[in-house]
């Protein structure tokens, strides 16, 4: 709010007796926030170049008094002329009533602004009005404070003061949480113009006409997706996959990629992977390096998958995988086990509940891998890095006990013969047995608990 005051009679301006510099305020503890903010203000105020007439009361005509709605009040000496030429706010305001003003008295005109919402952010804009180098003056401050000069001077219509500020966030590097402040700002303020557009082309994508915003976004996803798959540095490569995974779980909208598109690039892995496998069966190892890149790849789109609850295809086509199973023992171990890490994740997805596949796709994938996954486990737990052994013994041990009791006898018993003479090399699901023989013998010796009968008892009221 801004009060001029024609009507009164101008108040005389009394100089403090330790300089231009007029703050009313009640005593406040050194180590107090506004006392910290009142001593920068008494700073930005006494602190003039030479030549600089802000704040200068010997050539000033008007004394401006900025209050805010928490009590605090600064008073600074300030020229009409300056105010006027930058702002179109102060320009309307002070025309014709400052002309009528002046003319009855040669005191400086008092203006009052009160309800600011940062004082000390106002002055700094004011004084700005005195730089002939705003961009200059402006690199000295962060990001935060040039958005508090950006609203200030968008308040005041002080253009020249809007210009620079746009022009130093667009080049400006800005930290994650300043990006939002920015967008949320210009959002607000509603600038026109082509250097706020320029900001805004840091955090937003424009949409050519006749597309969807979710299509651009897609295309550049994928095209993510394919240059890790196809990535050759293979360090670098696992560097991309865990931000690209992390950017994708970040994502709350769940529509930047289609099912069909993620599946595609499945598919393209799978055929990869059948081909160099079905080679090295055959004793041609050329480029076998491929199997353990291609796994690698599947296991990496799996995780996808998952976190996106769209993964039970997966699990049916990797199931019916019979001719890689049947081929898998001809493979040297060196360079099959990273396919059986695959296998790996679909038991832990299926334990943990976030694969809720039919019984006879759980029943396939067993029959298909589990075999082979026990031929690799031994290598997979060696050579493996950042392998939890124990997520995938609970998860192959949830996934059978999933199945009929029938199936989970036949399964067990056949493991437990494997574990016996295999040890180490064998995954320990010896939970998963008891549970089962648990589930089997007390069934079997009618040992299985009763249901509690309900018992009702009468009950009486005593009416008080």
């Amino acid at each position: 709010m801004m009060a001029s005051e024609p009507e009164c009679q101008p108040r005389p301006q009394i100089a403090p007796s330790m300089g231009p510099v007029s703050v009313l305020r009640p005593p406040i503890s050194v180590q107090d926030k506004s006392a910290l903010m009142m001593q920068r203000i008494s700073e930005i105020l006494a602190s003039r170049s030479p030549g600089n007439q802000f704040n200068d009361m010997s050539s000033s005509d008007i004394k401006l008094t900025l209050s805010s709605k928490d009590g605090v009040s600064v008073s600074m000496s300030v020229h009409r002329q300056i105010l006027v030429a930058h702002s179109r706010f102060f320009a309307e305001k002070l025309s014709d009533r400052w002309t009528r003003q002046q003319q009855r008295s040669a005191s400086p005109y008092i203006v009052e602004i009160a309800d600011c919402d940062d004082v000390e952010i106002y002055i700094e804009t004011l004084r700005l009005m005195y730089c002939k180098d705003l961009r200059k003056k402006l690199m000295k401050e962060d990001v935060s404070r040039v958005l508090g000069i950006l609203k200030v001077s968008a308040a005041i219509e002080f253009d020249a003061g809007v210009l620079s500020c746009l022009e130093y966030l667009e080049a400006a590097p800005w930290a994650e949480d300043e990006e939002e402040k920015v967008a949320a700002l210009l959002s607000e303020l509603r600038l026109e113009g082509v250097v706020a557009g320029e900001v805004l082309k840091r955090v937003s994508v424009e949409i050519t006409a006749g597309t969807e915003e979710s299509n651009e976004n897609e295309e550049v996803l994928l095209k993510l997706l394919h240059v890790v798959l196809e990535g050759k540095d293979e360090k670098a490569r696992r560097e991309m996959k865990g931000l690209v995974l992390k950017m994708l779980r970040e994502n709350a909208s769940q529509n930047d990629l289609r099912k069909e598109s993620l599946y595609s690039a499945c598919d393209g892995c799978l055929e990869l992977l059948r081909h160099h496998f079905l080679r090295a069966a055959a004793s041609d190892l050329q480029d076998v390096g491929q199997i353990a890149r291609q796994a690698d790849n599947l296991h990496w789109i799996l995780d996808i998958l998952i976190d996106r609850q769209i993964a039970e295809d997966f699990l049916k086509t990797w199931a019916s995988q019979s001719e890689l199973s049947h081929a898998h023992s001809k493979v040297p171990v060196v360079h099959r086990y990273e396919v059986s890490r695959v296998t790996a994740r679909l038991f832990v997805g299926i334990g943990k509940g976030q694969l809720l596949a039919s019984k006879d796709a759980r029943c396939l994938l067993l029959q298909t891998w589990l075999v082979p996954f026990y031929d690799d486990f031994g290598w997979m737990r060696r050579a493996s890095k950042g392998l939890d052994r124990h997520l995938v013994e609970d998860g192959l041990s949830n996934t059978i006990l999933t199945l009929p009791l029938a199936w989970q006898q036949e399964i067990l018993l056949a493991w437990f013969d494997r574990f016996l003479n295999s040890g180490e090399d064998c995954p320990n699901i010896q939970r998963g047995f008891e549970v089962w023989w648990r589930r089997a013998f007390w069934r079997r010796h009618g040992k299985t608990e009763r249901p509690r009968q309900l018992r009702i008892t009468t009950a009486t009221i005593e009416n008080s």
